[in-house]
């Protein structure tokens, strides 16, 4: 996995910056339950989709947390005073506190189902009855656009996504929680070049593909072998999934 304290300075830059951070934010602004008063964004990153929801929202009081220090110091500058460093599956908080959890980029990080399903359950127990868990699914899937890039990358070995639709909906129906609603949006920024994925190959962002291996060095040889090195492939689609907790009584 990346670490993503070193990470933090070039994040945004790398990652679509205010654009996709933007288009992010409308898909879980279209998620959250109206007259909401309280939402906790996990693994909030730098905190550039959390200030947009919090100034999308003037009534809404946006909680940020993150487990990497310096993301966390990041997006503490964005929202001071309104920022934790603290693990996703031991949230600090009460039962019931917020009316929306959301977890943009988290599951598709974690190392296995037993991660994804304590994430899943925390964020349904800080929920008050009637709040929305908002959650991205299928990540890795996304940058799949159907380019000559992916062509030359379907071999590459992979790990078991946890952030499959179909593993999340189960975790959350383990927490009592029912779908309510999904929303998609364009991951501008995004598309790959060859010689973007071959920088990122080299810098471990394929973590079944060791920089410097020999199996590693071969994709490179053959993304190197494609036209166009500079060009930048469509962007990725990102989709959002929401899930109610029941009210209470």
């Amino acid at each position: 996995m990346l670490d993503y304290d070193k990470e933090a300075g070039a994040y945004d830059a790398t990652r679509g910056g205010e654009p996709r951070a933007a288009a992010a934010a409308e898909a879980v602004l279209g998620l959250v339950p109206q007259g909401a008063g309280a939402l906790l964004d996990v693994a909030c990153g730098t905190g550039i989709v959390t200030r947009r929801l919090a100034a999308a929202c003037p009534g809404l009081r946006v909680t940020g947390l993150d487990a990497a220090p310096a993301m966390a110091r990041t997006a503490a500058t964005r929202l001071p005073g309104a920022v934790l460093l603290a693990d996703s599956r031991q949230l600090p908080f009460p039962d019931g506190v917020f009316d929306a959890v959301t977890a943009i980029w988290l599951l598709h990080l974690v190392a296995g189902p037993e991660d994804a399903r304590a994430i899943i359950a925390e964020c349904a127990r800080v929920l008050r009855p009637g709040g929305v868990y908002i959650t991205t699914v299928d990540k890795a899937a996304a940058h799949d656009v159907g380019s000559d890039i992916d062509a030359v990358l379907a071999p590459r070995p992979r790990r078991p996504a946890q952030d499959r639709p179909d593993h999340v909906r189960a975790h959350a129906a383990e927490q009592g929680l029912y779908p309510a609603g999904t929303a998609r949006f364009r991951g501008h920024g995004q598309g790959r070049s060859p010689r973007s994925t071959i920088a990122d190959l080299r810098r471990g962002w394929f973590t079944m593909l060791p920089p410097g291996q020999p199996l590693t060095e071969r994709f490179v040889e053959r993304l190197e072998s494609l036209p166009d090195q500079e060009r930048p492939r469509p962007d990725p689609e990102f989709t959002v999934l929401a899930f109610r907790k029941p009210p209470a009584g």
